[in-house]
């Protein structure tokens, strides 16, 4: 059986930022790990994870559901960057922004798509 949610560009985006998130986080205070670090990488992962689920599963409602979970992780990770800015744990956030942007964007025409082929 193949696993078609690898071939998504949205999916493999997702991955990418999920490494960029890990990246960035490394880097974090030591007393933030289950804190900001913990959350921020668990927001990542969600993404590509709903994605993937989502597919697996039997129809166009439940992928659109999974998808809908997939952007409200991203908003999430889009809130956690902002605070890790303003407590000076990411000085550059305009690379993680970027891809938050692109990999919510790829999401939404994903789901539009998928909207108006049901």
């Amino acid at each position: 059986m193949k696993r078609n949610h690898r071939t998504l560009r949205v999916w493999q985006s997702a991955i990418e930022l999920v490494d960029d998130v890990y990246r960035a986080t490394s880097r974090f205070p030591k007393d933030e790990v289950y804190g900001l670090t913990s959350q921020m990488r668990r927001s990542a992962v969600s993404v590509p994870s709903n994605i993937a689920e989502g597919c697996a599963r039997g129809g166009t409602k439940e992928l659109l559901h999974f998808l809908n979970i997939a952007g409200g992780s991203l908003s999430e990770l889009d809130t956690q960057v902002e605070i890790a800015c303003r407590q000076g744990y990411i000085s550059e956030p305009g690379v993680l922004c970027e891809k938050i942007d692109g990999v919510f964007a790829m999401l939404v025409g994903l789901m539009s798509s998928l909207k108006r082929k049901s």
